[in-house]
C-alpha cells in the first residue's frame, strides 16, 4: 500500500527541487554527526518550525532504519496504528515501510495494530520525511501514529519499542515528532515548555506526563515522546541534550499567540 502526500504544498514545498534546496538549507550546525536512540523534532510548517527541524537533524547519524511516533491530531481510528507494508511518498520520492520492524513491533506489543486510515491525512509523521530522506536515501521507516492513552500503556509501548530495537542486527533511531505549548503568548508558552523540557532532558518518561497534565500544557505530541523517553531509558539512554528552542512569533514577529517548538537529541 503506497501513502501519498497530505500536506505537500502546504507544511512544505510540493516540488521535488524546492523542496530538496530548503531541507538542505535546513541541516545546518555541525558537520559531525553522532549515533543517537532518538530526538524530538517538530512537525509544523517549515516556515515556522523547519529551522529546528533541521538543526536537530543535522545533529544525529541517520541510519536505515527509523521509527517515526506522532500524534494523532484528527482522532482517526485506532490509538497506537503502524502503516501496513508499502511504502510513504513525499515530492522526494518514496519512503519504504521496514516490514520486518513492524512485524516485530506486532509481536512485542498487542497494542499496536497496523491501520492504514489513522495515517491518511496526519501531517506530524509526514512532515518528518524529507529530512529523513535527505540525510539517509537509503532509510526505510516505521511510522506510529499514537492517540491519547493511560500512562501504563504508553510505558508498555515504549518497552515493546525497546526490545524490538535490542533486537535489531542494526541500529535503528526513533523520531518523536511533537510541537510545544499552543497559543500562549510566549513568554508564557516558554515558562510552560521549559518545565516540560526540563523533564524530556532528565529521560524521565512519567515526570513530563504528569508535568504536562499538571500545568496544563498544550504539547501535542506529549504522547509520542514519553513513548520514545521510555524506550530510550530502556535501552540504556544516558543523556539528552537540548538542540533549540523557538516559536512562532520568532516568524511572524507576534508574541501574543504563539506555538512553541524544540529540537532535542536523546542518546
Amino acid at each position: 500500500m503506497q501513502r501519498k502526500p497530505a500536506v505537500a504544498g502546504q507544511f512544505y514545498p510540493g516540488e521535488e527541487s524546492e523542496l530538496r534546496q530548503l531541507v538542505e538549507g535546513l541541516l545546518v550546525g555541525t558537520d559531525e554527526q553522532e549515533a543517537a536512540l532518538g530526538i524530538v523534532s517538530p512537525h509544523a510548517g517549515y516556515i515556522y518550525s523547519g529551522a529546528i527541524a533541521g538543526r536537530t537533524f543535522a545533529r544525529v547519524k541517520v541510519p536505515r532504519r527509523v521509527i517515526i511516533l506522532g500524534p494523532n491530531h484528527h482522532a482517526f481510528s485506532h490509538p497506537a496504528a503502524l502503516f501496513p507494508p508499502g511504502s510513504w511518498q513525499t515530492p522526494l520520492g518514496e519512503v519504504p515501510i521496514d516490514e520486518q520492524l513492524t512485524a516485530q513491533l506486532l509481536r512485542e506489543s498487542p497494542l499496536l495494530v497496523t491501520d492504514p486510515l489513522t495515517h491518511r491525512y496526519e501531517h506530524a509523521l509526514e512532515v518528518q520525511l524529507p529530512f529523513i530522506q535527505v540525510r539517509n536515501p537509503q532509510a526505510s521507516i516505521v511510522p506510529i501514529c499514537l492517540g491519547f492513552s493511560s500512562l501504563e500503556k504508553l510505558l508498555a509501548i515504549g518497552q515493546a519499542l525497546a526490545r524490538a530495537i535490542a533486537a535489531s542486527p542494526e541500529p535503528v533511531l526513533m523520531v518523536a515528532s511533537n510541537d510545544m505549548s499552543h497559543f500562549e503568548t510566549g513568554e508564557v508558552g516558554r515558562k510552560k515548555d521549559d518545565q516540560a523540557l526540563e523533564r524530556v532532558l532528565a529521560l524521565d518518561p512519567e515526570g513530563l506526563w504528569q508535568t504536562v497534565r499538571n500545568h496544563r500544557i498544550s504539547m501535542c505530541g506529549v504522547v509520542p515522546v514519553t513513548v520514545m523517553l521510555a524506550a530510550a531509558r530502556q535501552l540504556g539512554a544516558s543523556r539528552a541534550t537540548l538542540v533549540g528552542y523557538s516559536n512562532s512569533g520568532d516568524v511572524t514577529g507576534d508574541q501574543s499567540q504563539v506555538v512553541g517548538y524544540a529540537g532535542v537529541v536523546v542518546r
